[in-house]
């Protein structure tokens, strides 16, 4: 009798998800972070120096759904922090932007990378120095390369000066170990010294304001 009982309660269960997942509500997971797929999201791949950075200037971004660390630009496959840090395999950290298309254009998420880099620095970023924290953005497909050339021309016309920003072709992402997602929330006051230190937001004032 128990075993009918909770083969009836299981089956009810799959179907109220099947139910859900045909309606695009149900929630799936990107990494350990939770997404819906209510609509047709598109991701964008972008390396400003320090991830955990990154990943808070674009999660205060509104259609921005998830933000994503990870490494991207290398050889090795499923790199290690300690790989990409220590070791010349060509990664550099990357943050994957899982956005609603609908909300905010990939036009506008280029403005907010430009406005959170010192895109004439080639030795990384900050106070992080070394290949894996040059800054990048990856483009998928023609189109996008297009309008990032645009973007970059309207960065050197406006300062009068040789952006130094790499542009390379997306190929592949591998997200980050568990403790770096979500760090700058995770781990508020160490997140707050260790950007302190960098002055990074001095920085950006700097040159931005």
């Amino acid at each position: 009798m128990k075993k009918l009982f909770f083969l009836i309660i299981f089956t009810q269960i799959f179907l109220i998800n099947m139910n859900l997942l045909s309606a695009g509500s149900l929630k799936v997971t990107a990494g350990d972070k939770k997404i819906s797929k209510k609509f047709e999201y598109k991701k964008a791949y972008f390396a400003g120096g320090c991830f955990w950075c990154m990943e808070e200037s674009f999660d205060k971004i509104d259609g921005v759904i998830t933000t994503i660390s990870g490494y991207s630009g290398g050889k090795l496959k499923n790199p290690t922090y300690q790989d990409v840090i220590y070791k010349d395999t060509g990664h550099v950290e990357t943050i994957e932007i899982i956005y609603n298309p609908k909300k905010v254009n990939y036009e506008k998420l280029l403005d907010v990378f430009w406005k959170n880099i010192d895109p004439f620095d080639k030795y990384g970023q900050f106070c992080d120095k070394g290949k894996s924290y040059r800054s990048v953005i990856f483009f998928q497909d023609n189109d996008q390369k297009k309008i990032i050339n645009k973007s970059k021309l309207n960065v050197e016309k406006k300062f009068g000066a040789k952006v130094v920003t790499l542009m390379w072709k997306f190929e592949k992402f591998y997200i980050a170990e568990d403790y770096h997602q979500d760090y700058y929330q995770n781990n508020f006051l160490r997140y707050l010294a260790y950007k302190k230190a960098c002055q990074r937001e001095e920085i950006l004032k700097r040159i931005w304001n």
